[in-house]
């Protein structure tokens, strides 16, 4: 249950700690003025973490705590998840520094599920370095789809521009098989009630764009655009949802066709991710939509190349921490008004 609006708790899971996750958080905390949007809370060890402010030349204060009922508001917590050294060598992959990832992310999901903390934004991992017998998944999403109560979805944001996916990490081969009726209107209503819920747009404009180049051209390069997608959004239409398409996807974003609707839906993971990230990155937030708890993350992964020189820029991280808190609200705002709808202030 969501229990305020005003300060917020942000968990933050640290990510591999060999890259540059650490150095965002950083310097994202670094401006005081965060502290009066929120409460972070670092699972990872203080120890390190003052090792790494150090290796910045960092000033931020830190506020080491060994319980998670020790929050201070107004400090950058940090929760001694562990407390052996770890061995930091930045921009190697390191399968020992993954299972401190992991651990992180794991212990900050635990907290999220108990609402110890409000929402999680978390810091960028290797995908190959956290895999183990305890831990076989593909990423954050699919753990925190298991662990969580809904439907996970990827939607990437940045101010009004919202990208979301039919499939995600699938392999092109693979794709349209995925694309059946059952999948798509999913998807899209997960789109919508997060557009409703998260974002406080009551009548929310969905465009989604086609499989195949110029949607098929009537059959000729591929009918799954005819026989699959446009009949299912027909489908959907009719019943009073916004939904729009498919569109061909070569001209949608470059044409500016984007900034008519709410969001937009690719078929396929680099369908929506390559203009995105071409129109936002550096600001762009992966927003984990469909679930009953609040994550986000940086559109980034843990730039090996610059880790540990001070170089990263933290503008996304910056990003994934706002857009957490907006979300929240609006969802505390979304649920007030679904309870009293009738509901008029005393004078």
């Amino acid at each position: 249950m969501m229990k305020k609006a005003e300060n917020i708790i942000v968990g933050i899971s640290i990510g591999d700690l060999n890259g540059i996750g650490s150095e965002v958080v950083l310097k994202t905390f670094e401006d005081s003025r965060m502290l009066e949007l929120c409460t972070p809370v670092i699972f990872a060890n203080v120890k390190i973490m003052s090792f790494i402010k150090k290796n910045l030349d960092s000033s931020i204060a830190l506020h080491g705590i060994d319980k998670l009922d020790q929050i201070v508001p107004g400090k950058v917590n940090v929760y001694n998840l562990w407390r052996e050294g770890v061995d930091l060598n930045y921009g190697v992959n390191d399968e020992k520094v993954g299972q401190y990832a992991i651990k992180s992310f794991t212990a900050s999901t635990k907290a999220l599920k108990e609402g110890v903390i409000d929402v999680l934004v978390t810091a960028p991992i290797n995908k190959y370095n956290i895999q183990s017998d305890e831990f076989k998944f593909p990423g954050h999403t699919d753990y925190l789809n298991q662990e969580l109560e809904g439907d996970a979805l990827m939607l990437m944001v940045q101010g009004d521009l919202r990208v979301g996916l039919l499939t995600d990490h699938v392999p092109l081969n693979k794709v349209s098989s995925c694309l059946t009726e059952a999948l798509i209107m999913k998807k899209i209503e997960t789109v919508k009630k997060s557009l409703i819920e998260d974002f406080s747009i009551n009548k929310p404009k969905i465009a989604v764009l086609g499989l195949n180049p110029h949607c098929g051209d009537g059959g000729v390069i591929g009918n799954e655009d005819d026989v699959v997608l446009k009949p299912t959004l027909e489908k959907i239409f009719a019943k009073g949802t916004l939904v729009f398409g498919p569109f061909a996807a070569d001209g949608f974003f470059g044409s500016g066709q984007y900034e008519k609707y709410d969001a937009i839906i690719a078929a396929y993971h680099d369908q929506g991710l390559i203009p995105f990230k071409t129109l936002s990155f550096g600001k762009g937030v992966n927003y984990t939509a469909g679930l009953n708890k609040v994550r986000t993350s940086p559109d980034h992964g843990t730039a090996y190349d610059i880790a540990g020189k001070g170089q990263a820029d933290y503008n996304s991280f910056k990003e994934a921490v706002y857009l957490a808190i907006d979300v929240y609200r609006s969802r505390i705002q979304h649920s007030e008004i679904s309870e009293n709808p009738l509901k008029v202030k005393e004078k």
